[in-house]
Order: C-alpha cells, then sequence, then structure tokens
C-alpha cells in the first residue's frame, strides 16, 4: 500500500509539472510570436533572457507549496506581473489553495493573480493589448477556472481518501473479527478438553491410588481397577484425538461445534453408571418431558459431568443425587448435589484448577442460562443451573 502511494504520488506531479510547463510555454511563447521582427530593445532582452529565469525560479518554488503555501501563492504572483513563464506555476498554485479549500488566502491571491495577468499584459513585448475590462474579465474567467478546477480535485482526492480509509477500517475490523474468533475457537477447544478430560483423568488417578494404597484388595478388585483405568485412559486419548482432530481441520468453521463427542442428555444415565460402576454412590432423577434440543442437552451433560468430577476431587465417599427436571416451557434445570463428608474429610491427591466452575459458568452464561453453587444448611455441596429449552 505504501509503494503503491508512491507511484500514485510521482505520477500525479509529473502531469502536473508537465501541465504548468505547457501553460508556460503557451503564455510565453505566443508574444514571442506575435512580436515579429521588432528591434531588440531592453524588454525583449528582459523577455528572452529574465523571464524565463523567473519562470525556472517559480517551478522551483512552487514545490513548497504545501509547507509555506502564502509565502509561495504571493511570490508567485509578483513574478507573474513582470515574468509570462511563471504563469503555469502561478496557476498550480491557484488551483493547489482551492483543492485544499484555503479560501481566506485564496479571496486575496485571486484578485491579485488577476491583477497580475493585466500588468504583465501590459509591460510585456506585445503590442496588441487589449481593453482594461477585457483583460480584468478574461483574467477573471481564468482564475475561476482554476479555483472551480482545484476544488473538483480536492473533492475527488477526499473522496478517494475517504473510500482508501474505509478499505483500511474495514480490514483492521476483519483482522480483529479474525483474531477474535481464533481466540474464541481456542477457548471453545479449551473447554471441551477440559471437560472431556478432567472427567477421564480424575477416574484414572481414583483407581491408580486404590491400588497404590489399598493393601486389602482382592485379587479380582485390583484386576477391575486396572481394567478401569485401562478402559478411561483408552477413552481419554479417544476423546482427546477427537476434539484435537476439529483443531487440525483446516476445512472446519471456527463457530462448528466439535464433531466428538457430542454427548446429550441420553447419555447422562451412562455417565451416572459408569461413576457408580467406579465406586460412587449416585442416583439418577430424570424428569424431562419432550425432546431436549442437541445444545441444551449437551450443556446439561457438560455441567453433571464436571459436577460429579469435583465430587471425586473433593467430596469421595458421599452419596451425590443428580436430579434433571424440565419442560420446553420451563426449560431445564439440572441440580447436583453430594452429602456431608461423615468423618475426616479424605484430602485427594488429583490436581485442584479452580477453573471447573468457571468453565460451567461461562457455558451456562453462553447457553442464556444460570447456575449457581455453594453450601447448604446441612453442610453438603450443590450445583444447581436453568438453561433455556432452545439454548
Amino acid at each position: 500500500m505504501p509503494e503503491t502511494r508512491g507511484r500514485t504520488g510521482r505520477l500525479a506531479s509529473a502531469w502536473r509539472y508537465a501541465l504548468a510547463v505547457a501553460i508556460s510555454a503557451f503564455v510565453w511563447g505566443v508574444p514571442l510570436v506575435s512580436a515579429g521582427e521588432r528591434p531588440s530593445d531592453a524588454a525583449l532582452t528582459w523577455f528572452l533572457y529574465g523571464d524565463p529565469v523567473l519562470g525556472l525560479l517559480s517551478f522551483v518554488l512552487v514545490r513548497w507549496r504545501h509547507r509555506h503555501p502564502a509565502a509561495v501563492a504571493l511570490v508567485l504572483t509578483a513574478f507573474g506581473c513582470v515574468s509570462a513563464s511563471s504563469a503555469g506555476p502561478a496557476s498550480w498554485v491557484v488551483g493547489s489553495l482551492a483543492s485544499h479549500r484555503r479560501w481566506r488566502l485564496l479571496a486575496v491571491v485571486g484578485p491579485l493573480s488577476v491583477l497580475s495577468g493585466v500588468v504583465q499584459e501590459r509591460v510585456g513585448i506585445s503590442e496588441d493589448a487589449l481593453p482594461l475590462w477585457v483583460s480584468m474579465a478574461f483574467g477573471a474567467l481564468v482564475t475561476g477556472t482554476l479555483v472551480a478546477t482545484g476544488y473538483a480535485m480536492g473533492s475527488q482526492r477526499q473522496l478517494v481518501d475517504s473510500y482508501r480509509e474505509r478499505a483500511l477500517t474495514a480490514e483492521r475490523e476483519q483482522l480483529a473479527r479474525v483474531a477474535q474468533a481464533q481466540a474464541a475457537e481456542r477457548t471453545r477447544i479449551a473447554r471441551e478438553m477440559h471437560d472431556v478430560l478432567a472427567h477421564r483423568i480424575s477416574l484414572v488417578a481414583m483407581h491408580a491410588g486404590a491400588l497404590g494404597y489399598r493393601t486389602d484388595l482382592t485379587a479380582q478388585e485390583q484386576a477391575g481397577a486396572a481394567k478401569s483405568i485401562e478402559e478411561n485412559a483408552h477413552r481419554a486419548l479417544s476423546d482427546l484425538r477427537a476434539v484435537l482432530g476439529v483443531l487440525r481441520d483446516p476445512l472446519q468453521p471456527a463457530d462448528a461445534a466439535p464433531e466428538r463427542p457430542q454427548p446429550g442428555i441420553d447419555d447422562v444415565s451412562g455417565l451416572v453408571a459408569e461413576e457408580s460402576a467406579g465406586g460412587m454412590r449416585v442416583r439418577l432423577s430424570n424428569r424431562v418431558e419432550g425432546d431436549v434440543p442437541a445444545a441444551t442437552g449437551r450443556t446439561a451433560f457438560r455441567i453433571v459431568q464436571e459436577a460429579l468430577t469435583n465430587v471425586r476431587k473433593h467430596a469421595p465417599g458421599t452419596a451425590v443425587t443428580v436430579d434433571i427436571a424440565g419442560t420446553p416451557h420451563d426449560g431445564l434445570v439440572i441440580g447436583v448435589r453430594n452429602a456431608a463428608p461423615v468423618g475426616p474429610r479424605e484430602t485427594s491427591a488429583l490436581p485442584v484448577s479452580g477453573l471447573g466452575l468457571l468453565g460451567l459458568a461461562e457455558r451456562a452464561a453462553l447457553a442464556g442460562g444460570r447456575i449457581s453453587h455453594g453450601s447448604d444448611a446441612t453442610g453438603g455441596y450443590a450445583v444447581r443451573a436453568w438453561i433455556p429449552w432452545d439454548s
């Protein structure tokens, strides 16, 4: 983009210089041709030698028209009184003032430009001077044409600049949206990986801990624990592979849900059965009426899964109740409560991240619902969430 602007700027300056040279050559050449075979006198000598020098100086000074517009405009207008070859740069400056909306300065330079043209015609080498009113009217017409042309070019330049700025703004907004989508996708995948793996790994850690610390287990119980560790490890790897497959697929849209796993409300019973097989005392009450939408069911499953994982981490051995109820009119209510621990609380060796409940709150908020959690009057801990039926 900067390189393109540079080429465009050089091209614009080149054609402006070419036009100014053409104007100066015309204004300087016409009196010279009409003078014929006049003898060389002081006026002709100035016209042939002094006039071009001021013209060249005018082309040098016009480069500073943006930095010192008032000084350059007044100097070139003064040159125009005695130098026909300065007409091109002087016209250029008038148009430049109009294109940049310098109306106060133009109100001074415009009349002086008309007067400069009249004076130059009177002191030049041509003998066929026009009447004063004709010269002034012609000068006013030329100056007005320059002002109108400069104003039109300035308006066009502003329009192009506005289009360019809009394009740049749109590009920046697009980049920001892409970055936001990428961040949201990373957050979604991280949340999905946490929900999937925390449950599996906590089961593996629980059974591994039992094998390490329980010396009274029978051979059959040890084999069952080892089998559970193997199965959950394989399931964790399978779920991780499924989630990461979404990240590796370049054709997957940024807002698409993971292809696997896709648990729903019907999978809660399997989750509870799995926890029961792992030794947790958990009871399920499912009073859902109607077919739960897939997104709502997935959110409900993740809430129950994370709540049971937290029970295993922080209150192992307690009785747990999972209660799910809802209708299309009332929405879906999920409640997971564990009783207060009896006796000394066991310390879990599982790492505590503190992000599970935060993730659940975010999931519920994204679904348009709400969630609450905390200890109840009996000393137990309860997680309760409400999700709209069509989340």
